[in-house]
């Protein structure tokens, strides 16, 4: 289509500045590239590195619980023997030396019995000494081992509740270190979505300020046209990018989720 002459110079204007725009390829780099991704937060930094310094925090009480089961158990370090009363030796002694004043007083019962009825020294005192001392004896041990087997199981006990309280403390804090997981992780990856946000905005307007000759000499060309009395073409579409604030939200509510099921 032949151009009339009063736009000859306009057209050859058109050439100058299409042939200046396209003869340098757009650099891309200016929007695009790892650039323009938010750095990790700080924060975010925090909740990764006490979520890590948590894990395996359990096994100290699985190890401890571990000496309360199978053979030989309670005999190792924090075993049931730290849980016995430091006066259980104090009272056993005692009261078996009561038991002892006790039976040797009833000895002396059946001496003084013997002696008033005229039969000491004979077989039947002496039956009756040796059954009682048979008695004591057996007495003695019996006494003896109920004693030993109370405060074991006392101590059983206080091991057991010592145990219930470190794992319920170890939970306390676990639930703790993972309530500060997430609010870290949810601060940090908000002040990432507001960076994304800034970021992706710059990026934007670079596009934009790359693009914007190609939209302009469009629009030159298509006047031209219309001018010379033909028809315009296609408008020229700047490239897409996405919403500097869905981009916000979609990375905040991303890495967010991600720390809050550390709970």
């Amino acid at each position: 289509m032949a151009l009339p002459d009063y736009l000859e110079e306009t057209a050859k204007d058109f050439s100058r500045q299409l042939t200046a725009a396209t003869s340098a390829p757009i650099d891309t780099s200016k929007f695009t590239g790892r650039q323009f991704v938010a750095g990790e937060d700080p924060l975010s930094t925090s909740a990764i590195n006490l979520a890590t310094s948590g894990i395996g925090s359990y096994q100290p009480f699985l190890t401890a619980a571990s000496g309360l089961t199978g053979t030989g158990a309670g005999t190792g370090a924090g075993s049931i023997a730290s849980f016995m009363s430091p006066y259980q030796t104090g009272v056993i002694d005692e009261t078996l030396r009561q038991f002892d004043l006790s039976r040797a007083a009833g000895m002396q019962d059946i001496r003084d019995s013997a002696v008033a009825s005229g039969a000491f020294g004979g077989g039947r005192a002496g039956a009756l000494e040796g059954q009682y001392m048979a008695d004591t004896t057996a007495g003695r041990a019996g006494l003896a081992a109920n004693l030993l087997q109370q405060g074991f199981q006392d101590a059983s006990m206080r091991r057991a509740q010592d145990l219930q309280n470190q794992f319920a403390l170890s939970n306390f804090a676990r639930s703790n270190r993972a309530a500060d997981v997430s609010s870290l992780g949810n601060l940090g990856a908000f002040r990432m979505g507001l960076d994304s946000a800034r970021l992706a905005a710059d990026a934007d307007a670079a596009r934009t300020a790359a693009y914007e000759p190609f939209g302009r000499l469009d629009r030159f060309g298509s006047g031209i046209t219309s001018l010379a009395g033909g028809v315009g073409g296609s408008q020229f579409q700047t490239p897409a990018s996405p919403s500097p604030f869905s981009t916000a939200l979609s990375t905040a509510l991303g890495i967010g989720g991600l720390f809050g099921k550390f709970r």
